[in-house]
């Protein structure tokens, strides 16, 4: 199943959805210890593993973070070779001083952004879908 590469159908089909919780990204030299039912995300980097935690699963595990962010799912299923979309979101959010980090799954777009602005990201990404 592949997913959809034109632009305007993705902006038109954004459907964010903000997951319940709180997310923290952290990074661990290996993965003992942390089960893999735990993490929403892993990726390896030259200085350590990345990992995307609930902050309570996080604090349990006493990891160390800095960011506490909410995680908005973008329903349509995009391509991974679909241009522009990043773009397109991130840009709509800098517009209200909403940073957003970013990761791409087969099927979906998902967006951590900062707690406190975690509705207002809804319903800028909302209205981007609007128009």
């Amino acid at each position: 199943m592949s997913g959809e590469k034109d632009l305007q159908k993705l902006l038109q089909q954004l459907k964010p959805v903000l997951n319940s919780g709180e997310y923290v990204f952290a990074t661990v030299a290996n993965l003992d210890g942390i089960l893999r039912t735990d993490t929403v995300f892993e990726f390896k980097e030259e200085e350590g593993i990345t990992i995307v935690i609930e902050k309570n699963r996080a604090v349990a595990l006493k990891l160390e973070y800095q960011f506490i962010s909410s995680w908005i799912t973008l329903k349509m299923h995009s391509s991974l070779e679909a241009v522009g979309l990043t773009a397109a979101f991130s840009s709509a959010l800098t517009e209200h001083q909403i940073s957003c980090n970013v990761i791409a799954g087969f099927y979906h777009d998902h967006i951590f952004v900062d707690v406190k602005h975690a509705k207002k990201a809804i319903e800028v990404l909302t209205n981007l879908s609007k128009s």
